[in-house]
């Protein structure tokens, strides 16, 4: 598809052999596709349609541009809404559709960058290495020290996504000395990902020249307070988990609904799902920067691991 004028792209197809005929119409996002033809379900309109964060950008109310969301499981997935316009990245990002709300709205569009490594981290230091019995252990351990005592880990295990793209790394645990614990691998493990996405957020603010004023979060690592709080402290600007985590199938039925009439604007939505936390930096600047030097030294180690 061309993000600029939101059509199939012909010289693509052209060069795969796709003839246009065959490939079906792009709708918006929100208005009624067709119904339901059986079962109980039967004339119930379809309504909705959306990738997976691109949902919970809409489920997140990232309704304006400069407001961004990361949801964290897995990996970790950070989007920014950067207008009625696309937004090429020289950054590492994607360039992406956000959401078109209905046949007449405009198009918004999204930078997109993810990480390969977040909760997954968790799971190696479970599964692998057995230093906790299960995820939900880690945020204790964790926040039985301080801090990692210079102990940093970059969980490169398949390489790294945005904004590095680097095939060639693999995971490294550096900083260590004979008095690391596994309370400070699990704090730096949890470090690690509040890190990741702070990198993410300085390419998204680099290539739209936007500040973000907060982040909006969602998945489930955010039950993790200490990571929260991590994040926080990492892009050095509040944090804003909602009450409902479950933002993309949020955004499908917000979407779903402008297309029938359960609701009549965007505006309406912002009250659906207010923030249940907000999480303030409490690390100063010049500790946040020395802590983003030593995570930066660390991910050059790993390139040429491969």
């Amino acid at each position: 598809m061309d993000l600029g004028t939101c059509t199939w792209h012909r010289p693509t197809c052209e060069a795969f052999g796709v003839p246009l005929s065959i490939l079906p119409s792009i709708r918006s996002c929100s208005e009624v596709y067709a119904h339901a033809a059986c079962t109980r379900l039967k004339g119930v309109p379809l309504a909705g349609s959306l990738g997976d964060q691109h949902a919970a950008m809409l489920g997140q109310c990232c309704l304006e541009p400069g407001q961004a969301k990361s949801t964290y499981g897995t990996g970790c997935f950070m989007l920014m809404n950067v207008g009625n316009k696309v937004c090429p990245s020289t950054h590492g990002l994607l360039s992406t559709v956000c959401f078109k709300l209905g046949p007449n709205a405009p198009v918004m569009y999204a930078l997109e960058g993810s990480v390969a490594i977040a909760g997954r981290a968790v799971q190696w230091l479970r599964d692998n290495l057995g230093l906790i019995g299960s995820a939900s252990e880690i945020e204790v351990l964790a926040g039985s020290v301080s801090k990692t005592e210079g102990v940093t880990f970059v969980p490169a295990f398949s390489g790294l996504f945005a904004p590095y793209w680097r095939s060639d790394a693999r995971g490294c645990i550096v900083g260590m000395t004979l008095y690391t614990t596994k309370a400070h691998i699990c704090r730096a493990a949890l470090e690690s990902v509040a890190f990741q996405a702070r990198e993410v957020l300085d390419a998204m603010e680099a290539d739209s020249k936007v500040k973000l004023s907060a982040l909006q979060v969602d998945g489930g690592m955010t039950v993790n307070k200490l990571l929260m709080q991590m994040q926080a402290d990492a892009i050095q600007v509040p944090v804003h988990r909602p009450r409902d985590v479950e933002t993309t199938a949020m955004g499908a039925a917000f979407a779903a609904g402008l297309a029938v009439g359960v609701w009549d604007s965007t505006n309406v939505l912002k009250s659906l799902n207010l923030p249940e936390a907000a999480f303030e930096p409490m690390l100063s600047a010049n500790e946040c920067q020395a802590k983003l030097a030593r995570w930066s030294d660390a991910v050059k180690r790993t390139f040429g691991l491969a």
